[in-house]
């Protein structure tokens, strides 16, 4: 809606500053050393730009908001990863891309990368210079191991998809909070109760992956109910409705959050899992491991269908 009322010549003023600041990306990242530079499909107003992206020499990391935007950006040369479709600030735009190609070790403890970013489905109007591990909280602890040791690095982007589109819808118009924890299962399970008669129990392994996109509206619909999901590495949903009752309490626990997030906390301080919550009173989506956040997407809201 917004982009159809918009005067032809704001339009106009829209793409040639985003091609404007992806020359001064280009440049800004040769003089700070930068070998990545990250933008969405979207937010590039002249397609011919991209190609001067790609012979700069820099990797460039492309981010697609749907399956079409994925198929237009292959071929491209530049690495693609597709992220949820929702409407975030510029920042946790940003946020999600980079945790996304952190999963991917597509960027680096200690690299500085140069990322672009606009309001969702405009250019590019925003140009961030960033140092993985000393100028985000999201990279806070740069000395823990990959991120994806013993996680599947699909299972991983699944399930943080799957967090921020229930943040962003609820469920039946309601508030979703919801925790998931991955991976480390054996462990995990040692501190953990069955709060309700777990609805996966008895099904195959190969019928409760998270990867299997008819499973998603039965995860949505299970998320209503108290407790975690205990996920393994490979995506196999062991159990829904679990108390859990780590041993080891987190450490720099941001003030203002409930019992959720500090058993987030907790149990991967005890275990070494990872934990994805969503928040039921704000909607913010956090990313959980060795015993504290690792990063915080506040909340989304849908993106309106294009008419």
């Amino acid at each position: 809606m917004g982009k159809r009322n918009q005067p032809a010549g704001s339009t106009r003023h829209a793409r040639a500053a985003a091609d404007a600041i992806l020359d001064a990306a280009v440049r800004i990242a040769q003089e700070v050393g930068a070998r990545t530079l990250m933008l969405y499909v979207d937010g590039v107003g002249d397609p011919g730009k991209l190609r001067g992206l790609l012979d700069s020499g820099h990797q460039v990391i492309l981010l697609a908001r749907n399956p079409v935007q994925t198929e237009a950006a292959q071929g491209t040369g530049a690495r693609v990863l597709t992220v949820p479709d929702v409407q975030l600030s510029r920042l946790d735009q940003l946020k999600m891309g980079i945790l996304f190609a952190f999963s991917q070790r597509l960027l680096n403890a200690g690299e500085t990368f140069v990322g672009l970013v606009g309001l969702a489905g405009e250019p590019a109007d925003s140009l961030m210079i960033m140092t993985v591990g000393r100028e985000w909280e999201v990279f806070q602890s740069v000395d823990q191991p990959p991120i994806t040791e013993h996680v599947r690095r699909a299972v991983f982007q699944r399930v943080l998809n799957l967090a921020i589109q229930l943040a962003a819808e609820g469920r039946e118009g309601k508030p979703v909070g919801a925790l998931f924890v991955i991976g480390d299962t054996r462990n995990v399970q040692r501190y953990c109760d069955q709060m309700v008669l777990n609805p996966f129990q008895g099904y195959p392994a190969d019928e409760r992956s998270i990867l299997d996109d008819a499973l998603m509206e039965t995860i949505r619909e299970y998320s209503t109910l108290d407790g975690a999901f205990v996920i393994r590495g490979n995506g196999e949903i062991v159990s829904a409705g679990v108390y859990l009752r780590p041993t080891t309490p987190g450490r720099n626990l941001p003030q203002g959050l409930g019992a959720r997030h500090a058993t987030a906390a907790a149990i991967t301080a005890t275990t070494r899992c990872l934990a994805v919550t969503i928040s039921e009173s704000t909607g913010a989506v956090r990313v959980w491991r060795c015993g504290q956040m690792v990063t915080e997407i506040r909340k989304a809201a849908l993106r309106p269908a294009q008419p």
